[in-house]
């Protein structure tokens, strides 16, 4: 049976397992990875728009600046207050919203592109500046206003000869002119362009990006998918080799087990290992309860069934109903040879009577030592029509332990015998004993048949 074990082919559960665990573990680490990969997507994605959103707005202060410093040029001009000159001066020297936008929108991921249309449009909105405050100088000096309290930079402004000789009215005009005229206007529209194409730029750079992440975003949660469907796949593949390799095996070997029967051999390697090993013991034992059994029910002398086993066969056919015979055999003045010759002469004589009698009755027939010299066979299927035919066997059998060639004192059998058509029955056995007893008041060494009165 060892070398049985040596030869088991078979999946091993232990070796599954760790595979499976270990395809499990890589799975699981591809769907994080994918989760860690989707969310960078994901915030890369967002990251493009807030980015955009963001450069709209800082370009937007650009714009509104520029809008702002236009506007308070236009005013002071119109109504020549000085507190319009202020506002004008605190953005370029204190607010600062437009070098402000640009130093933003240096740092950010912005093309070189981009950016230089923003440079463009601060240019543009510097050179625009030189126009407004020429205009506001033409306009302090027609409305006769004290230059020393205003910024340097209008008091740097030296006017033209031309302009210096123009009239206040004259001179207000060409300030209006400056601020209103076409060349005012198409500056402007150059500072608005330049903006525009930031935004173009900027919003094509933004939806490019935005394309690339939502492609990579839709291949992460593709991969994502696809590791979450193969664990899906490897748990329900888990699944099936535990019913097929653990739960059908067990449910046989309860089956086996209620039923006493050896395990089949199905399974893993390991349940195929525990069935040999279950089925060497259940063989161990099943030998060892033979082996029991038939020290309990067999007489250690002759081999014979002892009286424990003829017990057992008395309830076994009481309940079968059938046609018996029973023989109650007692040697002949056992005791005297047994005093005579010693105990191991009488030991042989008990061993000879016990042979002499299976041999001379059929195979089917039980013949049973129920006492020290007591035998007694049971006959199955037999009937009073064989009375004859026993009495024949009885006179053989007689015959040779009366003549014998082995060396032993002669012994002989009386012999009881009484028919039964209802199994083993309560007064078989008594019809028996009686039979027995008339043969030993006539002489011993023969047989007699009960007769029903």
């Amino acid at each position: 049976m060892d070398s049985k074990k040596k030869n088991i082919k078979g999946i091993r559960i232990r070796t599954i397992s760790y595979g499976l665990i270990l395809i499990a573990c890589i799975l699981y680490i591809l769907v994080l990875c994918a989760t860690v990969e989707l969310s960078m997507e994901y915030n890369s994605l967002s990251k493009a728009t807030d980015d955009y959103v963001a450069s709209v707005q800082e370009a937007s202060q650009v714009t509104d600046a520029s809008d702002y410093l236009t506007m308070e040029t236009r005013l002071y001009v119109i109504n020549m207050n000085p507190k319009h000159v202020d506002n004008y001066f605190t953005e370029v020297h204190v607010t600062r919203r437009r070098e402000k936008a640009l130093d933003v929108l240096e740092k950010q991921n912005n093309s070189a592109e981009a950016y230089g249309y923003l440079r463009k449009a601060l240019e543009k909105s510097n050179e625009l500046m030189e126009r407004e405050i020429y205009a506001m100088k033409l306009v302090a000096v027609a409305g006769g206003q004290n230059t020393e309290d205003f910024p340097q930079e209008i008091k740097d402004v030296s006017l033209t000869p031309e302009d210096q000789a123009l009239s206040t009215e004259a001179m207000l005009e060409r300030a209006e002119q400056l601020v209103f005229d076409e060349n005012y206007q198409e500056m402007k529209s150059l500072i608005n362009d330049n903006i525009n194409s930031f935004f173009d730029s900027v919003l094509a750079a933004t939806q490019q990006e935005q394309s690339d992440s939502s492609q990579d975003l839709k291949t992460a949660m593709g991969r994502q998918r696809l590791y979450i469907s193969l664990l899906f796949v490897l748990n329900i593949f888990n699944f099936i080799l535990v019913i097929t390799l653990i739960v059908k095996p067990l449910q046989v070997y309860i089956r086996c087990i209620k039923e006493e029967k050896m395990l089949e051999i199905s399974g893993a390697y390991e349940f195929k290992y525990l069935a040999l090993t279950y089925n060497d013991i259940y063989e161990v034992n099943a030998a060892n309860e033979a082996m029991l059994r038939h020290k309990a029910e067999h007489d250690a002398l002759t081999g014979l069934i002892n009286r424990g086993g003829f017990d057992q066969l008395k309830q076994l056919l009481a309940v079968q109903k059938k046609q018996i015979a029973l023989l109650l055999v007692d040697v002949d003045k056992f005791k005297e040879v047994n005093d005579g010759f010693g105990h191991e002469t009488g030991d042989k004589i008990l061993r000879k009577v016990a042979k002499t009698l299976q041999e001379n009755f059929r195979s089917k027939d039980y013949v049973a030592r129920i006492g020290g010299d007591e035998f007694s066979v049971i006959m199955l299927e037999a009937a009073a029509d064989m009375t004859e035919r026993i009495r024949d066997k009885i006179t053989k059998i007689n015959r040779q332990l009366k003549n014998p060639d082995d060396g032993l004192p002669p012994v002989s059998l009386s012999v009881g015998v009484a028919f039964s058509d209802d199994g083993f029955t309560d007064d078989l056995y008594r019809n028996t004993d009686s039979a027995l007893y008339q043969v030993k008041e006539h002489g011993r060494c023969g047989c007699d048949f009960y007769v029903p009165q």
